[in-house]
Order: C-alpha cells, then structure tokens, then sequence
C-alpha cells in the first residue's frame, strides 16, 4: 500500500499535466528556481507542459534594500551568474510560453514602505527585468513577460506597485499574476487583486486547511473557488501541490478526486484558467518515475 501511495504521488503531476492539455483552459502555470535538482529552465520549457513560467524568486527588495535574485542553487546573481538564463528565457518565450519573474516567497525580505517606493520598485522591474534598459539586468538581455506577486508578508502599497507596472503597457504589454492564498480575501494581495490589473491569479488551495480539499471533503475548497472567482481577478487558477510532501499541512489532491470531484466543481466558471503547480522539482521526479 505505501510503494503505491509513493508511486500515486509521483505520477500525479503527470497526470495532471495530461488532463490540463485536454482542457479550453488557459493552460498550466509552474515555479521554477528553487530547487537547483529541478533541472534548468530549458529543460522546464522543452518538457512543453507548460504555458508559464514563473521564475523564483526575486527574494529581497523595497524599504531601501538591494533588490537581490535568488534562484537557490541555478546561480549566484551578484557573480552575474544568471545572466546565463537570458537564452533560456528567449527560447522559452520562443515556443509561445509566458515568463514571468516572481516577487516575494515564504521566506523573503521585502516591503513597500510608500507610494514612492512602489514607484522606484516599478522602475526597478522595468529597467531590470522588462522592456527598459539597464547596464545590469540579472537575467540578461531578455525580456520577461511579467511580473508575479508571491506575496507572503507585509502587503502594503502592492496596489500601487501593480498600477505602476501596468502603466508600462503602454510602452509593452506586462502581465501580471499573483499566487494568493486560499483564505478569501488574501491578507496581504487583496487591495492589489482588488485593482482589477491582474491577468491570472492562481490560488494556493493548500497548507490553508479552512478551505483546501481534506479527507474526502471538497466542500472547503468549492466554497473558496466560489469566492475567488467572484472577485476582481481575470482568470483564476487552482494552485495544488506537485505532491503531498510540498504541502505539509495538507491539501494534496489524489488524481481520482481531481478529476471526479473538484474539476467537475469548478470548470464551469467562466474565470476558470487552469491549474497552477508548486513546483517543477516535484514534477521533475515524476517525469524521471515514469522514465525508469
């Protein structure tokens, strides 16, 4: 019974995967860079299970702080070591993905401390990552689609930050996506979602036991879904974890209840957008499971 739970949990983002691109959904969302056995971010584009990516994290900024690039193990960003992803990006793009650069994590050091610092933020991003210019640019000379708010702490000014990058559209059309929690509204993205800027919003239905799937209950998860889709965001994607072991306090979906109990729930919302997966690394081992 445990080498076939273990094998159900490996095989379970493929799964996933294989329902998603059956689906008038807009596709399937996944984190890459936290884990350096993930594989690089090529590899993440060629496997082409995927319509974005989000590339984690951009770990410290605002409040007068460096804005630091940490990408765990890939590269060191104060060596210019990611710029070696300029590339991969472009390549990435290249096959119709959306990259995006991810603000924030669990474990971070950031804040905004006023509308001016969103502001200087904005015009970091834009310069750094995006359509602008600068002499150090920590990824290189491509050009990301967008900028994603992982935003786990102090969740001030995120509004204005939001509004301030999308004022680029101008020059060259930013998206923007946000990875709220399941607790409806999130504490610290919801005057920012509340903008009505954000083209997909993928909620994390786990490690939130108020409202993610638990023992064969989906109603929290349902009542949660309901709400989001009620609110300001675009599209809103269902954020589950790769396996159970990336959701600690629960919320791992088995594929059987999936696809017989909560796609049934949800799809049928017109702001439904796919599926979002925490993160590569777990699927990755499915992958090479299913390979061996």
């Amino acid at each position: 019974m445990e080498s076939f739970k273990q094998l159900s949990i490996l095989l379970f983002p493929l799964f996933l995967i294989s329902l998603f691109k059956s689906s008038s959904a807009a596709g399937i969302a996944v984190y890459w860079g936290q884990n350096g056995g993930e594989g690089s971010l090529a590899d993440a584009c060629n496997t082409n299970n995927y319509q974005f990516v989000n590339i984690a994290f951009l770990s410290s900024f605002g409040n007068g702080q460096t804005p630091t690039l940490n990408l765990a193990g890939h590269c060191d960003a104060a060596s210019n070591g990611c710029t070696k992803f300029s590339s991969e990006i472009q390549a990435c793009q290249a096959k119709g993905i959306k990259v995006l650069l991810s603000l924030g994590g669990g474990a971070g050091s950031y804040s905004l401390s006023s509308s001016d610092d969103a502001t200087q933020v904005a015009n970091y991003l834009w310069n750094n990552f995006l359509g602008g210019t600068s002499t150090s640019r920590p990824l290189g000379d491509a050009v990301l689609d967008g900028i994603d708010f992982d935003i786990e702490a102090d969740g001030e000014h995120f509004d204005e930050l939001a509004k301030a990058l999308n004022g680029f559209s101008s020059q060259r059309k930013v998206y923007l996506s946000a990875a709220p929690q399941c607790p409806y509204p999130d504490t610290h993205l919801d005057s920012a979602i509340s903008t009505g800027l954000f083209d997909y919003v993928w909620v994390q239905f786990y490690n939130n036991p108020q409202c993610q799937y638990s023992s064969g209950n989906t109603t929290n998860l349902v009542n949660a879904w309901n709400q989001w889709t009620a609110s300001q965001a675009k599209q809103v994607f269902l954020g589950v974890p790769a396996n159970d072991a990336d959701a600690p306090s629960g919320g791992f979906i088995p594929s059987d209840v999936l696809i017989s109990q909560v796609l049934p729930a949800i799809k049928g919302s017109a702001k439904y957008g796919g599926v979002m997966i925490w993160d590569s690394f777990c699927e990755r081992i499915g992958e090479n499971n299913k390979e061996q």
